[in-house]
């Protein structure tokens, strides 16, 4: 299916008039669509399922991977884990037009600084169809319009959750506009949707590092960097067998295609013929490949060499990388030259050295002796999240609903003149 720009600046428009009728929607009409949604997935799930078998059936005739799959995979189980989300968003205390701030000026003045939506959200993301109603419940919660521009792997999928959410809206007698989904696949729809300046005031991509960088190439809307996770784990000389092993394990094989999916994993040279050759044989046993260095392959040879490129490389795989290392200060300096500066964890008894990887590393989260894979919205108790930011302007760490608002000053007075 293809757009053409006419439709596409159409799209848009709706969604920019949209988010000002947004405005005046009180905290109970947002709680009232976000639980008809949930309500609405629930019921409907047969009908997402059957739309989501197409793109699984698409999915292995291109030969996808089965961590990629797994991402695209719906059930009546995670479908009702998105209305969940959907639930628990509508519980979350509303982000917008409280006074965060008030300064009283010598003159008179009342100054008030308050929450406001962004205005239109643009959300470019891969395969995942629960984005749809994630990104949906978190911008509209915080007052936002949202233009969703999902993979042409999950186009069946994405097009019948977004069915579902505007049918609730309608429902609830609030603006259908309120989520767009941008149904065309072709490559051209999505460079013409990220030059849409004028209608949208914010572009999160959320996927792959090279989605990611074709929007920071290519948008002319402002950019919050999401996604990518070249995740690290630091192997310590004063590292417990059994945290490493259980941690380390579960870091890289819980759940393979997510950002905060462990990658690398970096070794002190200290630990290369006790700790380490327990927890390689850990992730062996669990089909995991190691790309090891030259000294990690003498201390456990069931491995591959690595290349350079491996220790930049985000798997999303039964793989990982491993370097071998003299001391903490040489373990930060290849994280932070290696990682995407997602999530990254030390695992050690040493107290001031924790303390020194959790000063210097430079990702959004680092963790001291637990897995990389709780960098996520749930897990920190801000409900579902657009994303995990790995910039620092706006937001850092994972984005939940203050971070998809601005704000603005409402300024009281009583005749007051600037002389």
């Amino acid at each position: 299916m293809s757009m053409n720009n006419t439709e596409l600046e159409a799209l848009c428009k709706r969604a920019k008039a949209a988010s000002y009728r947004l405005l005046s929607l009180s905290s109970e009409e947002k709680n009232n669509v976000l639980i008809k949604a949930a309500e609405l997935l629930v019921s409907e799930a047969k009908d997402i399922i059957k739309a989501n078998e197409k793109d699984i059936e698409n999915a292995h005739a291109k030969g996808m991977s089965d961590a990629l799959t797994d991402r695209l995979r719906l059930d009546e189980k995670r479908i009702e884990a998105m209305a969940e989300g959907l639930r628990q968003v509508a519980g979350l205390p509303d982000p917008l037009n409280e006074d965060e701030e008030l300064y009283e000026r010598p003159n008179g003045l009342k100054i008030y600084k308050v929450r406001v939506p962004l205005g239109v959200i643009g959300i470019i993301y891969e395969s995942r169809p629960n984005v749809t109603a994630d990104a949906f419940a978190l911008t509209f919660k915080a007052g936002n319009a949202v233009i969703l521009k999902g993979g042409s792997d999950a186009i069946n999928s994405n097009s019948a959750i977004c069915d579902i959410l505007k049918k609730a809206l309608s429902e609830c007698g609030t603006e259908p506009s309120a989520v767009e989904l941008i149904r065309s696949t072709d490559r051209e729809t999505t460079k013409a949707f990220m030059q849409m300046r004028e209608y949208v005031d914010v572009l999160i991509p959320r996927g792959s590092g090279r989605l990611i960088k074709s929007v920071l190439e290519n948008s002319r809307i402002p950019v919050i960097e999401t996604g990518a996770g070249n995740c690290h784990i630091y192997l310590d000389e004063k590292a417990d067998e059994d945290t490493a092993v259980s941690v380390t394990v579960n870091a890289k094989t819980q759940r393979l295609g997510t950002c905060n999916t462990a990658e690398s994993l970096v070794v002190h040279r200290a630990v290369l013929d006790t700790v380490f050759p327990k927890v390689a044989a850990a992730l062996r046993e669990k089909g995991v490949t190691l790309y090891e260095d030259e000294e990690a392959l003498k201390a456990f040879p069931d491995a591959e060499p690595a290349t350079d490129e491996d220790f930049y490389t985000e798997y999303l795989d039964l793989k990982m990388s491993v370097k071998t290392v003299s001391d903490v200060d040489e373990a930060i300096s290849h994280i932070n030259s290696h990682s995407t500066h997602h999530s990254e964890a030390i695992i050690t008894a040493d107290e001031a050295v924790a303390e020194k990887f959790l000063r210097d590393v430079d990702s959004a989260c680092v963790y001291h002796n637990v897995s990389t894979r709780f960098t996520d919205g749930f897990e920190f108790g801000f409900g579902a999240e657009i994303g995990i930011s790995t910039q620092k302007l706006h937001a850092r760490g994972p984005m939940g609903l203050k971070a998809l608002t601005s704000c603005k000053y409402r300024i009281k007075g009583n005749g007051q003149v600037r002389g």
